[in-house]
């Protein structure tokens, strides 16, 4: 008898020092996805952080309007500081008025001082809905461009911009989520009915793969970074009207998807320039 209750003892505080070492592992394993995730959020507010001073308003500047600057998009430095990417479709149409609006860029240089500077069109890339403008001043901060073919599904990114124009006041707002999708911009339309002007230009012009996102962008996000949560590195150009005319023009009512042009394209527009 004593054999056996001392045998049933054993056993049960085997059990028990195997149950509690079990439960140290698994506090041990949830404080450690407890700290990769406050790591990650700290790695993110460094990016943001170090995107921001980049960030700058496109528009239109003329002082008898009313507002005198019109927010059109977004747009980030690169390059040598002087030069900026954002949309094609984000420049102002061409204009009749014998002093139409100028081309502008306002740079955030604190929390209350707002500067505004000229910008002329150095190259326009229709083809890939992308700009490149020149601005005279002192150099901004700039942005690294990544190699866009080495982007994967699921990746971690963030965008940055200034959703709904100046609504929201001329502060730079950043969303976070991953790539949902590496896809065609253009997409085949079940009958000719439903092909508007711009689906058959992207399909004339050639099809070439651009990133779907589960962030929300929205109207004044246009020509804003996609960049790496992690390293904040560029890897894509938002976009909200190219794309989804292309690849939405058979929906009555278009998706709330983000889409982003590769950053590949602006790595090639900066050398052409060179």
């Amino acid at each position: 008898m004593k054999s056996r209750a001392c045998s049933q003892w054993f056993g049960n505080a085997w059990f028990g020092s195997r149950a509690r070492r079990g439960v140290q592992r698994g506090l041990l394993f949830a404080s450690v996805l407890c700290l990769l995730a406050m790591q990650a959020r700290a790695n993110l507010a460094d990016m943001i952080a170090k995107v921001k001073p980049a960030i700058v308003v496109v528009g239109t500047y003329k002082a008898t309007n009313n507002p005198r600057l019109n927010l059109r998009g977004t747009g980030f430095a690169v390059d040598d500081g002087n030069h900026i990417v954002t949309n094609a479709h984000v420049l102002p149409p061409a204009s009749d008025e014998a002093m139409p609006p100028e081309l502008v860029i306002q740079v955030k240089l604190s929390a209350t001082e707002f500067q505004v500077r000229k910008a002329t069109v150095v190259e326009v890339d229709r083809t890939h809905d992308l700009a490149l403008l020149r601005v005279a001043g002192p150099p901004l901060p700039t942005l690294a461009i990544r190699d866009s073919s080495l982007v994967r599904e699921g990746q971690s990114i963030a965008l940055i911009g200034f959703p709904i124009g100046g609504v929201l006041g001329f502060s730079p707002v950043t969303h976070r989520g991953m790539v949902s999708s590496i896809t065609p911009v253009a997409l085949p339309t079940p009958s000719a009915q439903q092909l508007n002007e711009q689906a058959v230009r992207r399909i004339r012009d050639g099809t070439f793969d651009i990133f779907q996102l589960d962030a929300t962008a929205y109207p004044g996000n246009s020509g804003g970074p996609l960049f790496d949560a992690e390293t904040g590195e560029v890897i894509g150009v938002i976009n909200m009207v190219f794309i989804k005319g292309s690849r939405e023009s058979a929906l009555t009512n278009p998706s709330g998807i983000t889409y982003a042009i590769p950053s590949n394209f602006v790595t090639q527009m900066l050398q052409r320039r060179k």
